[in-house]
């Protein structure tokens, strides 16, 4: 986590946990940390987690219990991988749209793509 990276903390949260989700790390049905614990871990705001895990459940990457927790998401990793691809690809789209209205080739749009990928690297 860092304050000063491009993304906002709520963002690099979501990022995180989906990576562990998708590695495995997180296995499913596993619970996650409380939005409370979490965020006093981080010594950031509540709001920011909740933020975070709102987006990770709207995702379906984990599903919240109330009074229970939060808890990863019992769907398979391919089911994970499919709905982030399909997003990937809606995003794209909406590149190659702005690329194309602008005369923006493909060889600079994938050295583009490139460049932005291997940034936070």
């Amino acid at each position: 986590m860092s304050n000063h990276a491009s993304r906002p903390l709520y963002e690099q949260i979501s990022s995180q946990i989906k990576a562990s989700i998708m590695s495995g790390e997180l296995k499913s049905g596993e619970a996650i940390p409380s939005v409370r614990s979490l965020a006093k871990s981080l010594k950031i705001s509540v709001l920011t987690v909740q933020k975070a895990y709102a987006n990770l459940q709207e995702d379906g990457f984990i599903e919240t219990t109330a009074g229970k927790g939060c808890f990863v998401s019992v769907q398979n990793q391919d089911f994970y991988l499919e709905e982030q691809q399909k997003k990937i690809e809606e995003h794209f789209t909406r590149a190659i749209e702005i690329a194309r209205a602008s005369g923006i080739d493909v060889e600079k749009l994938n050295e583009l793509l490139t460049l932005l990928y291997l940034e936070d690297s």
